[in-house]
């Protein structure tokens, strides 16, 4: 069974929503027989459901697909994002990485290339890439689920954070608007990530370049509170200057090198 190709039909089915059968066997390449194995094993598992022909999501799968299909955007961006992110983890230090897909991939450098680390998290699905990681102690924010980014949130989580020094902490972000504020879309995990800086030595925010110039309902700090921020060349020449003007450091990174500016 082709692991790829089982992912590929569960994002065409919550793209595209209810798809026949000879839909999903043109868009994947497969003959017609692979496709409805593919589509049983899918239904075995709870993830989808078939009916004459035709599949689509199972209503209880809808949010996981959503967090996978986020997870899977501008992709080569947030890996060299966390390669850079990567570079400045420290041995023997406690960090916090939050629950955006950016500091998943992050998660994932470190389960490559394991560092002795702490490290908390409020996230559920890097839980996932940090769980038996030679060296490296997970805690896990409690708190109340957020099921649409699979994050813990609310006062519970808020009042762990009092509890818990991080000598650095990761963050994604949802939006950086125009007068360089940033925010989140959602209110609980603004908050949290808000709180989180207080409790936090270096900030560093992982947000690539589309994240720039846009807006969303929650504030969560300004750039200028922050200790850096890692994005992808592909950055407008007038953000590149107005983060000059800031004086906010910056680490912009594309697919083979790594350019710093500020002072870490």
């Amino acid at each position: 069974m082709h692991i790829d190709r089982l992912s590929e039909i569960r994002q065409y089915l919550y793209t595209h929503g209810q798809s026949s059968i000879q839909d999903l066997a043109t868009h994947t390449g497969a003959s017609l027989p692979t496709i409805r194995r593919d589509l049983l094993r899918l239904e075995e598992e709870g993830v989808i459901e078939r009916e004459h022909g035709w599949a689509r999501i199972a209503q209880q799968s809808s949010t996981e697909i959503a967090f996978e299909l986020r997870a899977s955007q501008r992709i080569e961006e947030k890996r060299a994002i966390a390669e850079a992110a990567y570079s400045l983890l420290r041995p023997n230090t406690t960090v916090f990485f939050d629950a955006g897909t950016t500091v998943q991939q992050l998660a994932r450098k470190l389960r490559s290339l394991p560092i002795p680390l702490t490290v908390f998290t409020n996230g559920l699905a890097l839980i996932q890439e940090l769980k038996a990681i030679p060296g490296v102690s997970v805690h896990l924010i409690g708190g109340a689920l957020r099921i649409e980014n699979l994050s813990m949130v609310g006062p519970l989580a808020e009042l762990m954070l009092e509890k818990v020094w991080f000598d650095q902490a990761f963050i994604g972000c949802s939006a950086i608007a125009d007068d360089g504020v940033i925010h989140s879309i959602d209110l609980q995990e603004a908050t949290l990530n808000a709180k989180t800086l207080l409790r936090s030595g270096k900030k560093i925010f992982l947000a690539d370049s589309k994240k720039f110039g846009s807006k969303a309902p929650y504030v969560v700090c300004s750039l200028t509170d922050i200790n850096r921020i890692i994005s992808d060349s592909g950055l407008s020449e007038p953000w590149r200057k107005k983060l000059g003007n800031m004086s906010v450091p910056v680490t912009l990174v594309d697919a083979t090198r790594v350019k710093i500016g500020g002072q870490e």
